[in-house]
């Protein structure tokens, strides 16, 4: 076993006193390490007031094979950033929380801890369910649109049948209705209730004339032809009887052209409402992303800020105080507030966060961001971002898809080699590692969403590789989502949005039994044991074709190991490093078991054997 493997740390309950310390409390902080190691010394090196400071650690427990060393830190400042170091006698060693080095590590990587932190602790303990409203259940089939109710952009409107394919966009431009509302999510809770959902992230329910409603046109009024605001305050009501949560997506980016003050700002050049967007000189104004139905919003505006955010009835508040709702999902949250010189994104999710906060301190916010969010995930801003970076992106390309941002620069049909085991544990573990602990235990992980291809409909998709897919989703810090219908292997195509947005299948014989039996024992996992919640979390191990993930407190321990090889392999995994050294464990779904042997599991794996296997720690 190798002592420098065996260090680690964590800010959770297994290793810090209290881990959401409010301002001026003393905590403890504690390391542990093998008891045949080197280390004669341990110390806290905590950023403070600017400086560095040593703080020494004391050795506090001993088990059968660790030293626990334990240090004070008084919590003087909201942020607070520090590492360890370990003196050994003729060598100094820096433990971060990417690893241990013998020279000195930039902070980037260090342990954070904030004062005062609002948590959401429901979070980490839930699995959120995403349902795209128009195309989940239909409870009240009088609310639909109805064919040529209305026009827009020349086009009209066209109710389908709620089973029906989803048109191309060439023929349905967005206006094609299957007729779902907010009633038919509410006669379908026992399904998720059975399922073992625990929170609904809802994609736009607020008044617009797309199907999408990411047009939206009064943000203070939920569309009609949902169930509207009565519809929305019963949705809510039977959610939180069921122990059910539930986020609302709305994007305050832009609205759609047929919102009141763009229209008032297109019929009068001096109108507050003007203002709210962005008009050059000869009257042109930015839509964004370059669409014209989708003018931006200008947060030049003091007027516009009251009421997104800062008045006391502003959008933001709005919808929890009088429809106590439990968050927000923030449609291209990385554009909003961004245009040009203007550069008030990070500023306006500061400003929102302190508004949600202070109605309801466990609200949840997270934001849309494909890429690298660490400027949002500061503990000042959103609590999370929907995790496409270190989740459903590094696994697809794992499973051997071209990156979603690559396809404007490798041609269709062309492939590019697979992620390794290695590629995919260095782009989950560079996220992790540079977002404040607290934030790390709130990311929003995803395999499939409303905006990309679902993919088991990938030509790429292999069920085994798939479930090992999911292992990896399931344990990964934070919550995970389910986009509606992936349990079932909902039908879909991949040419376009609208390929993933299919009807939700209500027929059990079409059902996917493999899907919904995999799903449920995932969701049932975790939102049942801390280790998957709250625990440590841990790559292991990775080669080329496989990838090893562990998550533990100091009772239990899961390891999750996935691979694409063809052909069975040995391979040697330090289970030692979660506390795990001679007991016998078993696998999660095929109930084989297995056995420790001096801190390591030695086993066999391939494409058609994906592991998750439970341990008691022995440590």
């Amino acid at each position: 076993m190798n002592w420098e493997k065996s260090v680690f740390s964590e800010v959770n309950k297994n290793f810090v006193s209290n881990p959401y310390p409010t301002f001026n409390e003393y905590i403890k902080i504690s390391l542990r390490v093998l008891k045949n190691s080197p280390v004669k010394n341990a110390y806290i090196r905590a950023i403070i007031d600017g400086g560095s400071r040593y703080i020494k650690m004391q050795p506090s427990k001993y088990t059968n094979n660790f030293v626990y060393y334990t240090g004070w830190l008084k919590i003087s400042q909201k942020f607070i950033n520090y590492h360890f170091v370990l003196d050994t006698g003729n060598k100094v060693f820096f433990y971060t929380r990417k690893g241990i080095f013998s020279h000195f590590p930039t902070e980037d990587n260090d342990f954070v801890i904030i004062a005062d932190f609002d948590n959401p602790d429901w979070v980490p303990k839930s699995v959120f369910y995403q349902i795209f409203p128009d195309r989940f259940a239909q409870g009240k089939p009088e609310l639909a649109v109805k064919t040529g109710e209305y026009e827009y952009k020349g086009f009209k409107t066209l109710k389908v049948e709620f089973n029906s394919e989803p048109l191309p966009y060439s023929k349905g431009k967005c206006l094609d209705f299957h007729g779902g509302d907010l009633y038919g999510i509410i006669q379908k809770i026992p399904y998720l209730k059975e399922l073992g959902i625990s929170a609904i992230y809802l994609n736009p329910i607020f008044k617009a004339l797309t199907h999408h409603r990411y047009d939206c046109i009064d943000y203070f009024e939920v569309d009609p032809h949902l169930g509207g605001n009565e519809g929305l305050k019963k949705l809510v009501e039977e959610l939180h009887k069921n122990r059910i949560k539930i986020i609302l997506d709305v994007s305050i980016n832009h609205t759609g052209t047929e919102h009141k003050w763009f229209k008032k700002a297109l019929e009068d050049p001096n109108s507050e409402e003007r203002g709210f967007y962005y008009f050059d000189a000869k009257g042109n104004y930015k839509g964004w992303a370059g669409l014209d139905d989708l003018p931006q919003l200008n947060y030049n505006s003091k007027a516009l800020r009251k009421i997104i955010f800062e008045d006391e009835n502003s959008l933001v508040r709005f919808w929890i105080k009088n429809y106590d709702i439990d968050g927000w999902r923030f449609d291209v949250a990385n554009d909003t507030g961004r245009n040009g010189k203007d550069q008030f994104g990070n500023e306006i999710f500061q400003k929102i966060r302190e508004a949600v906060k202070s109605i309801k301190k466990d609200a949840y916010l997270i934001g849309e961001h494909w890429e690298d969010n660490i400027s949002y995930l500061l503990g000042d801003q959103l609590d999370g971002c929907m995790n496409y970076f270190a989740s459903s992106r590094p696994l697809r390309c794992f499973a051997g898809e071209v990156d979603w941002f690559l396809r404007n620069i490798v041609e269709p049909n062309r492939n590019l080699d697979p992620y390794s085991g290695i590629d995919l544990e260095m782009q989950i573990i560079q996220h992790y590692t540079r977002i404040p602990n607290q934030v790390a235990f709130l990311q929003f992980n995803l395999l499939d969403s409303h905006d990309m291809p679902r993919f088991h409909n990938s030509q790429k998709f292999d069920f085994d590789i798939y479930k090992g897919m999911l292992i990896i989703l399931f344990m990964l810090p934070g919550t995970t989502s389910v986009y509606y219908g992936d349990e079932i292997g909902l039908r879909g195509r991949t040419d376009s949005v609208e390929g993933c947005r299919y009807p939700m299948e209500w027929d059990k014989t079409k059902w996917n039994k493999d899907f919904l039996n995999l799903y449920k024992t995932l969701i049932k996992l975790k939102t049942s044991e801390e280790a998957l919640q709250t625990g440590a979390y841990k790559p292991i191990f990775a080669d080329n074709d496989t990838f090893a993930f562990a998550r533990f407190t100091e009772e239990k321990a899961f390891f999750g190991i996935i691979s694409k090889s063809n052909e069975e392999k040995s391979i040697k995994i330090p289970t030692y490093v979660a506390g795990v050294f001679e007991s016998k464990g078993k696998d999660i779904f095929t109930s084989e078991e297995f056995k420790a042997n001096g801190g390591y599991l030695d086993t066999k794996i391939s494409k058609s054997k994906q592991l998750l296997i439970e341990f008691h720690c022995d440590n």
